[in-house]
């Protein structure tokens, strides 16, 4: 049986819209991916912050779900917490709507591949999410989510097809992100409430 986890990187988010206070903007992402995760199945979930944002994971996580502490917000430290698994995902904690389909298909081409990502749809760099089967390739560079590309994964691996580039989401990090969203869609209640002015 292949041991997955994934895991909601709770890290800066350096928008919010006006009127919202950055704090429980953050916080109301973070809780719609984290209760996203919990959702999943066949998985084991978790979330990594860094001491200084502990509070946020405290705020948002299941009873239950492991909370890993890194010194960085960035890939390679929560890969390096992980112990344990075969097989694991980071995706990035400003995606409240993100389909589960969309998460299952990232860790999907670890059965054949070493590493897989998956993008970010709309305005901006960066990926969604990435995943690796454990031990990481040495290979795999060091990545941010917020400014990493496919393609910068792509070259660093021995070869293009190691790395499979699976479907992509948005991220909310800015007004063009954030009007593409859709009130018809399920799941992101906490991100709704707060932008519909809803106590929270």
């Amino acid at each position: 049986m292949v041991r997955r986890v994934v895991v909601a990187l709770l890290g800066p988010v350096t928008w919010a819209p006006p009127g919202i206070d950055p704090t429980r903007w953050r916080s109301a992402l973070a809780e719609d991916v984290v209760d996203l995760l919990a959702t999943l199945n066949e998985v084991e979930t978790a979330v990594a912050v860094t001491p200084e944002d502990r509070w946020l994971a405290d705020a948002v996580v299941w009873p239950g779900t492991a909370v890993h502490e890194v010194p960085e917000p960035t890939v390679g430290a929560v890969f390096a917490t992980l112990t344990g698994y075969d097989q694991a995902a980071v995706v990035a904690a400003d995606a409240p709507d993100v389909p589960g389909l969309t998460l299952g298909k990232l860790l999907r081409p670890l059965s054949s591949r070493p590493v897989a990502v998956a993008p970010v749809e709309g305005s901006g760099a960066g990926l969604l999410g990435v995943a690796a089967r454990l031990p990481v390739p040495e290979w795999l560079p060091a990545l941010d989510l917020d400014t990493a590309a496919p393609a910068e994964v792509r070259a660093a691996a021995p070869r293009p097809g190691d790395v499979a580039v699976t479907a992509g989401w948005r991220r909310l990090r800015g007004p063009a992100d954030l009007a593409t969203l859709d009130p018809a869609f399920e799941g992101w209640e906490a991100t709704r409430a707060l932008l519909s002015g809803q106590p929270g």
